[in-house]
């Protein structure tokens, strides 16, 4: 999936449509608390910039109702820290759409940016293709609202991977309208693909995939997927209790997946040897911060419930990561907000912080995988932390991106 990119092509004085994912966390004071998402999109940004293009950046951000602007939403509240990373002030526009907005676009010059407003303002955004095919007066909605962002520019880059699994408009139909005008990928974008591409493709091995969270029925498409291309499947999380509950075992209050279980019976078949699951979890009577807890090897009492790997899990976990040489990491192995229930989350990041130090490809699959290595302090010792953690699943799932296949190919 080669894609041309923005570094490929002249941007001096044209109108650089990006179409970035600023959907950052904002805490009560408006203040953006983790601007990894804006920091990544710098290099795309800057060089629009210094290739003396004028930027123009869309994005998301959270869940407005779409029936206009709130407050509480307002991509205003990412401009001001924008303006800081860039080092010049970012012109926040009124709206995404509309006369206001087509003329600040206009009038800006060579190296200046502008913000555009939520385009989740508009429900336009986030109609799906497969309801405007039976819907004409929805199709024509998305149309209208895709044609007046196509208008704004001359050139069209996609550096949002986290939305690139979606229809929206922007994410689709914007580049499909501007077919003839250079349509390319962003720096972040590229990244991404190369790094969860050759993960698919031609990975090093061995090639070692550690999947955690809440639920299995969220992962069986991703383990049907990699089950052949990989060497070692390390389950941690509650996913874990439907595996253990599905041999046979008492994993006593844990959560699982009752319905599910055939298909981990299933998988567990195909899968063989190379499917790991815990030998030992650390248990407690509730989920509670502080709370008295014991390790159970394998079969858990009832009145107790497993909140995270235990010791023994650790070391074996440990000692398959030392020896990988590719490391795709989706989900924490416990409830890692909740201490104690976060050791084993962050043993498992430094043995892949370690392992990559020692010369192995590690891939951080976003969500909630990325903010335990942010709470261990390890982000900087990860070859890759992506930004899109279910476009990152669907990737590696081998679903094909519709907006990604309507770049120019390079």
């Amino acid at each position: 999936m080669a894609k041309k990119t923005v570094g490929q092509i002249d941007v001096r004085s044209k109108r650089v449509l990006v179409r970035v994912d600023f959907n950052v966390p904002l805490g009560e004071d408006g203040r953006v608390t983790d601007d990894r998402r804006v920091r990544q999109a710098l290099p795309t940004i800057r060089s629009v910039v210094e290739g003396g293009g004028r930027c123009v950046l869309m994005s998301h951000l959270g869940r407005p109702k779409g029936d206009g602007p709130d407050a509480r939403f307002s991509l205003a509240l990412v401009a001001r820290r924008l303006s800081g990373l860039v080092g010049k002030p970012v012109r926040m526009a009124p709206d995404c759409v509309g006369p206001e907005v087509s003329g600040q676009v206009a009038g800006l010059k060579d190296g200046e940016v502008c913000l555009l407003e939520n385009l989740r303002f508009h429900p336009a955004e986030t109609i799906k293709d497969k309801d405007a095919a039976l819907d004409p007066e929805l199709k024509e909605r998305k149309l209208a609202f895709a044609r007046k962002l196509a208008e704004l520019a001359d050139v069209y880059v996609n550096d949002a991977f986290g939305t690139c699994h979606r229809d929206n408009a922007s994410m689709l139909t914007v580049p499909q309208l501007m077919s003839g005008k250079p349509r390319v990928v962003g720096f972040l974008v590229e990244k991404e693909l190369k790094f969860l591409g050759d993960a698919l493709r031609r990975p090093a091995r061995p090639f070692v995939v550690l999947l955690g969270g809440a639920k299995v029925s969220d992962k069986i498409p991703l383990i049907d997927a990699l089950v052949e291309r990989c060497d070692a499947i390390l389950i941690g999380g509650a996913m874990a209790y439907t595996f253990l509950r599905a041999d046979g075992l008492s994993v006593g209050d844990s959560l699982v997946e009752p319905e599910r279980m055939e298909e981990a019976r299933r998988i567990r078949q195909a899968a063989g040897a190379k499917l790991h699951l815990p030998l030992d979890s650390v248990t407690a009577e509730q989920l509670k911060a502080g709370t008295l807890t014991t390790v159970c090897e394998r079969a858990i009492p009832t009145g107790r419930a497993g909140y995270d790997i235990g010791p023994q899990t650790v070391r074996a976990y440990t000692e398959l990561i030392a020896g990988a040489r590719t490391i795709f990491w989706n989900g924490p192995m416990g409830v890692f907000e909740t201490p104690p229930f976060d050791a084993g989350t962050l043993a498992v990041a430094r043995a892949v912080a370690d392992a990559t130090e020692d010369g192995a490809v590690s891939i951080i699959g976003g969500g909630d995988s990325a903010a335990a290595v942010d709470a261990a302090g390890l982000d900087e010792r990860m070859t890759h932390i992506s930004t899109g953690g279910g476009a990152a699943l669907e990737f590696l799932e081998g679903k094909p991106f519709a907006a990604i296949e309507v770049l120019d190919e390079a």
